[in-house]
């Protein structure tokens, strides 16, 4: 048995057998036994027992934040689209094996979608104050929670890796439209 293996659904019949809603959640040690689910868990964020996605989320915001004010001559918006754009496809390719490790393909814990969607957002909306951008997480979890059409379509006919991350990005435009249309009427 290979090491990754060890923390597999198949090796771990607790997270084979958890229905999708159910509150097991993969372990630290499931995360850390590949890089693909270290970064489908959004580095640990994913597994908060209360709303992961939300977490993940938050994380994504933070991290953004940070790094952006550390390294302003790296994370410039041409790099943030470079790295949303590498981070969307690794994520499609991150989101697959560990949907499948969990078996359970769009697993809650796996939040990387809700980071790779959320830096998009900010890519946009950045530099903004406080409350511009605690709007605009506001906004994004409200699409992301109730999927509205297509994004609840894409949910439900789009699987794999891809339909994990797809369906975030189309939260990510609707969060956008939102703001850009709400800074058209309020002036």
């Amino acid at each position: 048995m290979r090491p990754a293996d060890r923390y597999s659904a198949a090796a771990r019949p607790e997270i084979a057998t958890a229905p999708l809603g159910a509150r097991t959640l993969p372990d630290s040690r499931f995360m850390l036994a590949n890089p693909a689910h270290l970064f489908a868990l959004g580095f640990g964020s994913g597994l908060s027992r209360i709303m992961p996605g939300t977490a993940g989320t938050l994380f994504g915001w933070a991290a953004y934040a940070l790094l952006t004010r550390l390294w302003p001559e790296v994370f410039t918006p041409l790099n943030w689209a470079i790295i949303i754009g590498m981070g969307f496809l690794y994520g499609i390719a991150a989101c697959e094996r560990t949907g499948q490790a969990l078996n359970a393909p769009d697993h809650g814990s796996m939040v990387w979608d809700e980071i790779i969607a959320f830096w998009l957002v900010l890519l946009f909306v950045m530099p903004a104050d406080f409350d511009m951008q605690l709007t605009a997480f506001v906004l994004f979890r409200v699409f992301d929670m109730v999927k509205p059409p297509p994004i609840r379509w894409f949910d439900h006919h789009v699987k794999g890796g891809f339909g994990v991350m797809w369906d975030d990005i189309v939260a990510a435009f609707y969060t956008l439209l939102a703001l850009a249309l709400w800074r058209n009427f309020a002036g």
